[in-house]
Formats: C-alpha cells, sequence, structure tokens
C-alpha cells in the first residue's frame, strides 16, 4: 500500500488522574527521524515509544507529542511527615525561649519541605493507557498517511498513461521521420551531383536510421512504465524504488532527447519530461 510521508494524528484520553493528549506529524525525509517531547515524568517512556513508531513507519521525519495536565480535584489526600513536624515544633519552641519573642505559626511549618507531601500517583497504571492511547494514534497517522498515499498513486497513474501515449506518438511518427531523412540525403546528394552505387546508398541509410533509431529507448520506456505500476502494487514502502525508477525514466527521456531530429518527437521529449519531473516530485512524498 502507498503511503504518503506526510500526515497528521491527535488522539485524546481522560481518566481519573486527569487528561492526556498524542500529536503525532511527519513531512518528508530520506530516512525515519522521531523527535519525541513529553513530560519529565514520562521520560522514561521514551524508548518504548520510539520503538513503536519504528515498527509502523519507514521514513519520514516523525515529531511526537504528548500533553499531560493533571485534574487538581483528583489529587491524592496530603500525607503529614509527623515525625518531621515534631522536630521543628521542638526546634522553633527552643528558638522562641531563647529569645522569648515571636509566636510558632503552624502554617510556616507545614510549609517546611518533606513535612507534607501528596501521595505518588501510580504512574505504572498511567503509563499503560498513555501507551494504549499513543497505539490508537499511530493506527489513525498510518491511516492518514495511506489515504494520502492513495491519492499520490492516482497521480503518478495519470502520469504514467502520459508516458504511454507519449511513446505512442514518436513510434507513430518515426516511419514518417525515416522517409523524410531519406529523401533528404537523396536530394543532397543529387545537389551535390554525386552518384552512388545501390548498395553504397543504402549502407548510408542505414547508418542514418541507425544514428536517429529511438526503438531501443522507446522499449525502455514502456517497461519501465509497467515496472512502475508493478512498484505501485507492493504492499511494502516503496518510495526508494520508485525514485530509482525516476532515474531510468530521465536516462531514456535524454537519450530520446539527443536523437532527435524532427520538432514533434523533440515535443514529446520535453513532455516526457515534464511527467517525469512531475512524477518525481510526487514521489518525493512517498515512504
Amino acid at each position: 500500500m502507498i503511503r504518503s510521508m506526510t500526515a497528521y494524528a491527535r488522539r485524546e484520553i481522560k481518566g481519573e488522574w486527569g487528561s492526556a493528549a498524542w500529536e503525532l506529524r511527519s513531512v518528508n525525509q530520506r530516512y525515519l527521524e522521531t523527535y519525541i517531547r513529553l513530560p519529565e515524568q514520562f521520560r522514561s517512556l521514551e524508548p518504548v515509544i520510539r520503538e513503536r513508531i519504528r515498527s509502523r513507519l519507514t521514513r519520514g521525519k516523525v515529531e511526537c507529542n504528548l500533553r499531560f495536565e493533571v485534574d487538581p480535584s483528583a489529587q491524592s489526600e496530603l500525607i503529614l511527615n509527623e515525625k518531621l513536624a515534631k522536630q521543628l515544633v521542638q526546634a522553633a519552641n527552643w528558638v522562641k525561649m531563647q529569645s522569648d519573642e515571636g509566636e510558632i505559626n503552624p502554617v510556616d511549618i507545614l510549609r517546611w519541605p518533606g513535612v507534607m507531601a501528596a501521595a505518588e500517583q501510580d504512574l505504572d497504571t498511567i503509563s499503560t493507557q498513555l501507551l494504549a492511547a499513543l497505539d490508537t494514534a499511530l493506527d489513525e497517522f498510518v491511516v492518514a498517511r495511506e489515504r494520502e498515499g492513495t491519492e499520490l498513486k492516482t497521480l503518478i497513474e495519470q502520469r504514467l498513461n502520459g508516458v504511454t501515449q507519449q511513446i505512442a506518438s514518436v513510434r507513430q511518427h518515426m516511419p514518417n521521420i525515416l522517409q523524410w531523412q531519406r529523401e533528404k540525403l537523396q536530394a543532397k546528394l543529387e545537389d551535390a551531383q554525386i552518384q552512388l552505387e545501390n548498395n553504397r546508398l543504402e549502407q548510408e541509410l542505414i547508418l542514418m536510421a541507425q544514428r536517429i533509431d529511438v526503438a531501443e529507448e522507446l522499449d525502455r520506456l514502456e517497461a519501465h512504465v509497467k515496472e512502475t505500476y508493478v512498484i505501485l502494487g507492493k504492499k511494502e514502502a516503496v518510495g526508494r524504488r520508485l525514485d530509482f525508477m525516476m532515474q531510468e525514466f530521465n536516462r531514456e527521456a535524454n537519450t530520446l532527447a539527443s536523437k532527435s531530429i524532427n520538432a514533434d518527437v523533440t515535443a514529446s521529449s520535453i513532455e516526457l519530461k515534464v511527467l517525469i519531473e512531475q512524477m518525481r516530485e510526487q514521489i518525493q512524498n512517498i515512504e
């Protein structure tokens, strides 16, 4: 299945602890690059997340962001460190006895680091829920890439059809071109009053025909069109193969242009280059 490297997906999740949202976006890249942004308490999940992305994607610059918000109403009960609090009260009382000034403010005691603490959240349970949401986000992300890939495939097939039409057009013109070149050569010989034996004339015509013959280039172009259709039908990532095929297309189109001695063939070779470049631009976005 053809997949685009450009896509976006977002998945939200809510729990007793609060809410979170995964965001995935990607653009074209020669290889797979992943950039992951996580809240500090979930940093340990980064290797797991990276591996899950790599198991689903093969190319593209992928950004993965997690937004996490704790529900204030769902905060755990506060825990009092009674031992530390008593020590602070005793110390405060001793200071007061030494100066006989001021009073102990209970709030100041409670504010002392370590006296009050919230019970730790069950990060393991939350992490499990977050990873499950990530899997769903990845599913949606892959579907988005496949949906856009289908559109790219349609555009490429349209250009392949255009290439086939240009090949047929050149084949149709070749007999007339050869005949025109034959008559042109004979006219030049007559103007120069040069008489050649029939065998010699035929040899010259054969050499001329070989120099302008593009049958091999047209055959290879047709073979490239067929192979490209085969590649488009494969289920694995095919972006690199398609990119290689465009190089082969360009090679034959350039040779065709270099052999052209006719305006119609020249126009077809230019149109071929345009079609090939349009395909190449689309293929840059294919995984």
